[in-house]
């Protein structure tokens, strides 16, 4: 499919063609290419970029959806929300939603090339838990990594928390990664514990997550840079759960930061 194509099944929220779904984006590369014509198109009529999804930095539901290495996407002014600790979001629009809860970084500055962990830590400013709701237009979530990156990265909305100064978790990327690792993240249904996981299911720690998406964004050709006041969610910590208009999604950790709600309409 064209990009044309792309954004228009974007923007009904309908399903590709099962011969779309056959024979288009068997490479990756080429699927990347696509997905920033796609959002040139969006720039082109008014949108503009906030930041980046990191997908599929969770090596525990790699085998479920057929993806074996990260990818990412562009955030957009008009699917981020902010708020402190609870908000509600609009499911219409948007394919075959599911949610995972995540973790949100802003940047203090752009990454050198080829940063390290420490050169990262120094760039970024705050952490936020977040919500990102996801969408497949390829029925029932059947897809390769190509196709799911020519299809957004799956990104549909990202809902952020209240921000936390990195500062003010850890003095070193080493510590504040390894702090994160450790962290236990429980994700419920209204009160029903759904599922449960840790910071390290997150490609060992979510700035380690934020670390190879910098890397891969510096070899991506006509990527954009990543920028100061770029926000950048790093990945599920638990399986990506379907969700329905009338439910109340939230999670809780311990330190270091908030517990996030969502309500769906």
């Amino acid at each position: 499919m064209t990009p044309a194509m792309l954004l228009c099944h974007a923007d009904s929220a309908t399903l590709w063609p099962h011969e779309s779904t056959e024979q288009s984006h068997h490479d990756v590369p080429s699927a990347y290419q696509d997905a920033l014509a796609v959002r040139g198109l969006r720039v082109a009529r008014g949108e503009q970029p906030v930041g980046f999804k990191v997908g599929f930095t969770n090596r525990t539901i790699w085998k479920r959806y057929t993806v074996f290495a990260p990818i990412w996407g562009t955030v957009w002014n008009t699917t981020l929300t902010r708020c402190e600790s609870e908000a509600t979001l609009e499911l219409s629009g948007i394919s075959q939603p599911r949610l995972e809860p995540e973790v949100a970084f802003s940047m203090l500055a752009t990454p050198p090339a080829n940063a390290s962990l420490e050169e990262l830590f120094s760039c970024v400013e705050w952490m936020a838990p977040s919500f990102e709701v996801v969408q497949s237009h390829c029925l029932d979530w059947k897809f390769n990594a190509a196709q799911a990156v020519a299809d957004g990265a799956l990104h549909a909305r990202l809902l952020v928390g209240k921000p936390t100064p990195v500062s003010r978790i850890a003095r070193s990327g080493e510590d504040f990664d390894k702090l994160l690792a450790q962290t236990h993240l429980r994700l419920y249904r209204g009160e029903d514990l759904i599922d449960e996981g840790t910071g390290r299911n997150v490609l060992d720690g979510p700035l380690h997550a934020l670390l190879h998406f910098v890397h891969e964004l510096e070899n991506c050709p006509g990527a954009p840079s990543l920028e100061a006041g770029n926000i950048v969610t790093t990945g599920t910590w638990t399986d990506a759960w379907p969700v329905r208009a009338g439910e109340t999604w939230h999670y809780e950790t311990g330190t270091p930061f908030a517990s996030l709600r969502v309500a769906f309409r």
